[in-house]
């Protein structure tokens, strides 16, 4: 049985060869709860070696560079990648909701048995919590199995309104990921699963990073292992959820930021 302050991890593998790749699985697996293969960091990418005798669920994401990846080319080659993956049965694929509206149709009428995760990403700022609302809408609209909304945090407050989307997205009955970018933003890192997330990204080391402000999966266990002996910062994330959602604003986030700085 999972403990209370114990979430799911993704770890991102953003090598650059499918020989360090498959080496990163490894070392990736003990920790996992699910892998992400960023097919844009890959330079020769070879799905059916990568995805061969896997013992976790996988994620085929091929990030274009408008939203933080590095694949720059034909968006029809990016979307076969994606449906190779389906083809090999992996269990998600990852796919901007900004993707040409022919395509993202095509991919998800053709998903067979693997979910689709329908993502958002603002690396300036956090959006209005009706915008951020409204991009959700559309992703369950499209028939998103996960919504994924990731922005970039400016404060703290940032956090609890990316947090605020989780409920809301749960009270529709959809899967979602949610958190804040950027040094202000990990606290929502830590607690978006902890609130009812499908999971959030830790990576293997400083170096390998996917995205700012990422923990690694060894900080974010650890965290989650002091929170079960002090339930304070997460009442207090609790707490600062209903407020947002009530129109109510927190008057003081610093100490929030404060505290997970002390769990680390």
């Amino acid at each position: 049985m999972r403990d209370r302050y114990q979430g799911r991890i993704c770890i991102p593998i953003v090598e650059t060869t499918v020989g360090k790749a498959i080496r990163a699985v490894h070392e990736a697996d003990p920790m996992a709860d699910l892998l992400e293969l960023r097919v844009d960091h890959l330079r020769e990418p070879n799905l059916e070696l990568l995805l061969n005798g896997r013992r976790k669920p996988f994620i085929i994401t091929n990030r274009r560079k408008e939203e933080g990846g590095r694949y720059r080319g034909d968006e029809g080659r990016r979307m076969d990648v994606l449906e190779e993956g389906i083809d090999l049965g992996v269990d998600f694929i990852d796919v901007e909701l900004a993707t040409e509206r022919s395509l993202l149709h095509g991919l998800l009428k053709n998903k067979k048995e693997t979910k689709v995760i329908l993502s958002f990403h603002d690396f300036r700022k956090t959006p209005p919590q009706q915008e951020l609302e409204k991009i959700c809408d559309r992703m369950i609209q499209c028939g998103a199995d996960i919504a994924k909304i990731v922005t970039f945090a400016r404060s703290y407050e940032d956090n609890l309104k990316i947090l605020s989307l989780i409920p809301y997205a749960r009270k529709r009955k959809q899967g979602i990921v949610a958190f804040c970018m950027g040094e202000k933003g990990r606290m929502s890192r830590i607690f978006a699963p902890l609130i009812g997330a499908a999971w959030t990204y830790g990576c293997l080391s400083r170096n390998r990073v996917s995205a700012p402000g990422q923990l690694t999966a060894e900080e974010m266990k650890e965290i989650w292992k002091r929170l079960t002996h002090s339930t304070a910062p997460s009442l207090a994330f609790e707490d600062g959820i209903k407020k947002r959602r009530s129109g109510s604003t927190l008057s003081k986030p610093w100490p929030l930021g404060r505290g997970v700085e002390g769990l680390r």
